[in-house]
């Protein structure tokens, strides 16, 4: 039984689509309907509440556009994916009705279904996916490398933690030893020790050039040479004529002598000259220079230069503390490292062999796909051959080349199908959209008859414009357009009876559906009864 299936699809305002729900079953689902009827826009309706870009449908949303998907895993759980337009227009969505991102709902899609459009056949463009396909088909099992890498990952990230490998410890070692010394040597005091410093040198140089100035006042005033101004005063003064009228001007001026020179007494009883040792200021400069530089290198103050000792100290300790035991990690490491170069080698050759084999097999399907004249090959490459990819052709003399630059979309599509007869996925749900374009008479047949086949292993939904494809569905949808007043809507029913012999007459015919277009209908109808009556009973 498929692990997963699409159970209803309701899509509500969306271009010429009113209100449409439809209810797929297990098996073969198709959809059919005129040329313009709607099937893209379902379609379109569906990737978008997947969170498909909505970009390309813009101009068929309304003020109250909303698409719902109704997925059931086969535990029994249901997944509601839902978008819809809010009153500023932008989307909005949902998962289980609780509001979700776009991105949420696109990766849980992704686990649901494959949409295989014209263009769109992303999943055989995956290198991952194509490991997948490898791996189911031959049973590759990788599970052992998968464990050795995850220990080996484990192991070098401890190892990291420590330093990383011997050399790289040793290097850091050192490192750390250079720095501890460094630090050591510079004999911090505290955290405060360089402002303490420069408060210091800053006093120190105030006073030191506060006395170079008070010995020029002291020179200029009062040297011993005829320059000093109370000499030049003391000259000028004796030079006073000797005249009693002269004598009181002389007094004032002698007494203003004696005061200067008393002033200047004082003045010097100021100065000291052990004030200040010039090799203290000189080793003070020589001290803040240093402690400058060890903040600028650890960490721009002398705290975080003490913070960043302690925690070298505490990873020499741990690195020489530990060394024995990391010695034993590396060698550890060495044998993880040998136990997964040579499960790689392992699984390589596997998905090498398993390679061969699946390109063998999805060869023989080509020609039910229409694609007789093409060849594809899947090819692995890598250590473990996890980097893997499809070669195609289209035609035989032509280069072969990576399948997504080759392949046109109907080829991608019908590629898909093929290898999808060989390896069907019941995880997912397949959707193909007018894989059967271009094609016609027994080649349509055929392509109905893979359609059906991968739908006994998967749910599979299809759009197609072919009676013969129709034809092999377990359950049939049409989309019709009416015209009402000048207002064009769309339809979606589901077919049974004969209302779907009728759909296949008009495939078959057109809107002028005749006896035998309706005969023919019949005809093809009974004959897929039959066919999936053998396809169960020899299952």
């Amino acid at each position: 039984m498929p692990k997963a299936q699409l159970v209803e699809l309701y899509a509500h305002g969306l271009g010429v689509i009113d209100d449409a729900r439809l209810e797929f079953g297990p098996g073969f689902n198709v959809l059919t309907g005129e040329t313009g009827a709607g099937k893209t826009l379902l379609l379109g309706a569906l990737g978008l509440c997947l969170g498909s870009d909505a970009s390309a449908s813009r101009f068929a949303f309304t003020s109250d556009t909303r698409a719902v998907a109704l997925f059931v895993r086969d535990s029994g759980e249901e997944l509601s994916f839902s978008r819809e337009t809010s009153s500023s227009g932008r989307l909005r969505s949902s998962l289980n009705g609780a509001p979700s991102s776009v991105e949420a709902l696109r990766a849980l899609a992704e686990e649901l279904i494959v949409i295989h459009g014209q263009h769109d056949s992303l999943a055989l463009r995956s290198r991952s996916e194509t490991v997948r396909l490898i791996d189911e088909s031959g049973a590759v099992d990788t599970g052992e490398l998968d464990a050795v890498r995850r220990q080996l990952s484990d192991a070098r990230h401890l190892r990291d933690g420590y330093g990383g490998d011997k050399s790289t410890r040793t290097r850091e070692i050192e490192f750390l030893t250079f720095q501890i010394r460094e630090l050591n040597g510079a004999a911090i005091l505290s955290a405060t020790e360089l402002d303490d410093t420069l408060e210091e040198l800053t006093r120190l140089t105030t006073l030191r050039d506060g006395q170079a100035a008070l010995v020029e006042v002291l020179e200029l005033f009062d040297a011993e040479s005829d320059e000093a101004v109370l000499s030049q005063y003391a000259q000028a003064l004796s030079r006073l004529p000797e005249s009693e009228a002269f004598d009181p001007v002389r007094a004032s001026l002698r007494g203003a002598l004696i005061q200067a020179r008393e002033a200047l007494r004082e003045l010097a009883e100021l100065g000291d000259g052990d004030a200040f040792d010039p090799r203290i200021l000189e080793e003070l400069d020589a001290r803040a220079s240093v402690l400058q530089q060890i903040a600028r290198k650890y960490g721009g103050t002398l705290e975080a230069a003490l913070f960043s000792r302690h925690d070298f100290e505490a990873q020499h300790d741990r690195l020489t503390v530990e060394e024995d035991r990391l010695d034993g990690l590396d060698e550890e490491i060495r044998a993880l490292e040998e136990r997964e170069d040579l499960l790689a080698s392992r699984v390589r050759h596997e998905r090498e062999l398993a390679a061969i084999n699946l390109t063998d097999a999805v060869r023989q399907q080509l020609t039910r796909v229409a694609l007789a004249n093409s060849s594809l090959r899947f090819v692995v490459d890598g250590d473990d051959g996890s980097d893997a990819q499809i070669f195609f052709t289209p035609n035989p003399g032509l280069p072969e080349g990576p399948l997504a630059t080759l392949a046109s979309g109907g080829e991608l599509s019908r590629v898909l199908l093929a290898i999808s007869l060989e390896t069907a996925n019941t995880d997912v749900v397949a959707v193909f959209d007018e894989v059967d374009a271009g094609l016609g008479g027994q080649v349509a047949q055929q392509i109905g008859e893979c359609l059906s086949e991968v739908g006994r292993g998967q749910q599979v939904l299809a759009v197609t414009h072919l009676a013969s494809v129709a034809a092999r569905a377990d359950h049939h949808f049409v989309i019709e357009k009416t015209i009402d007043h000048g207002v064009t809507r769309t339809s979606v029913r589901a077919l049974a009876g004969d209302q779907r012999v009728r759909e296949i007459a008009r495939m078959l015919a057109g809107d002028d559906v005749t006896a035998e277009s309706r005969a023919l209908a019949k005809q093809l109808l009974e004959n897929s009864v039959e066919v999936r009556a053998e396809a169960d009973f020899s299952r």
